[in-house]
């Protein structure tokens, strides 16, 4: 099946992911759009960068400009909360530029440091906007379960639907499989964040990809999970990728 293919591929890559990162910026995965390819840069963890033409968005940016080094610099910035692998004001200053316009929530436009604030715009739950010219919905991202709701309240993260042409593309954050993630249509990629207790279990990505059907699915934020074993789960489903994020 297609997805196991890419689960074995991903894991072979994994152990290499420090030796291998320049490579990896230097040749992403593509995916082709109406309006040209998308390039996708799996960076470490929760961060990633999306090219699009002469836009590159780097979204949740941590872990210092050293990870970021071969990738096109930022045109945009997208930030889905507050916690220190998604939002880290060192990273931020060393590879933000002087005029990368930066999207995010309530939460940690109110945290940005004077420079950076004035080009920053805070989006809802809800909400819609645009950046770098491309279309953005903000989705809820938060625990649905009691005993993790302390992690990520309800209406203080983010997660970002993007256009690209005629492509969506999601990204979850820190999330659990909301009622808003379960409700999407048209995802052609989803970047999915799976560890416990702070996001979700394999099974719990497995039933959110069966509701709302994506592509191409990307496990991320998955530190110490079991990627391959989220490949299984989906069977037919998607189009399971694993990226060498750690």
């Amino acid at each position: 099946m297609p997805n196991r293919r890419a689960a074995i591929l991903g894991l072979a890559a994994l152990p290499l992911a420090a030796a291998i990162r320049p490579a990896l910026a230097a040749t992403p995965d593509i995916v082709a759009t109406s309006a040209g390819d998308l390039a996708i840069h799996p960076v470490r963890h929760a961060s990633l960068a999306l090219s699009f033409g002469a836009e590159t968005l780097y979204i949740d940016p941590a872990g210092g400009p050293a990870l970021f080094e071969g990738l096109p610099p930022p045109t945009a910035i997208l930030i889905t909360h507050g916690h220190g692998d998604h939002f880290d004001i060192a990273t931020l200053n060393a590879i933000a530029g002087d005029s990368a316009p930066i999207l995010t929530s309530e939460e940690v436009l109110a945290r940005l440091p004077g420079p950076l604030k004035p080009r920053a715009t805070a989006l809802a739950n809800g909400a819609t906007g645009e950046i770098a010219g491309l279309p953005v919905e903000v989705v809820a991202a938060y625990n649905t379960t009691e005993n993790r709701k302390r992690y990520h309240p309800e209406g203080v993260g983010n997660g970002y639907v993007i256009g690209f042409g005629d492509k969506r593309v999601y990204v979850a954050g820190d999330t659990e499989d909301t009622p808003e993630m379960r409700a999407l249509t048209g995802i052609d990629v989803a970047f999915l964040p799976m560890n416990l207790p702070y996001t979700m279990s394999i099974e719990q990505v497995a039933s959110a990809v069966a509701a709302f059907r994506p592509g191409i699915v990307y496990p991320y934020h998955y530190q110490g999970g079991d990627p391959a074993g989220l490949a299984e789960l989906v069977g037919d489903a998607a189009e399971v990728r694993l990226a060498a994020w750690y």
